[in-house]
């Protein structure tokens, strides 16, 4: 996922963005252990594609929160 796609979505998309990724990371890693998958960096992957998710809901968090005050 690109950045540029991550920078568009909303509060509430972030967030299910993020359940949605954190399974199929689950499920890769599930898989991983049972038998080896094809391409092991997918995994890699797909946690910096949460981190990134996590960096974005963090800033529109605190943008959130410093309208709020004002």
């Amino acid at each position: 996922m690109k950045n540029s796609e991550i920078t568009g979505l909303s509060k509430e998309e972030l967030v299910a963005k993020i359940a949605e990724e954190k399974e199929n990371l689950s499920k890769l890693k599930f898989a991983h252990t049972i038998s080896a998958i094809e391409n092991p960096s997918r995994i890699a992957k797909v946690r910096k594609d949460i981190a990134r998710l996590n960096t974005q809901l963090t800033k529109v968090k605190n943008t959130e929160s410093a309208t709020e005050t004002k």
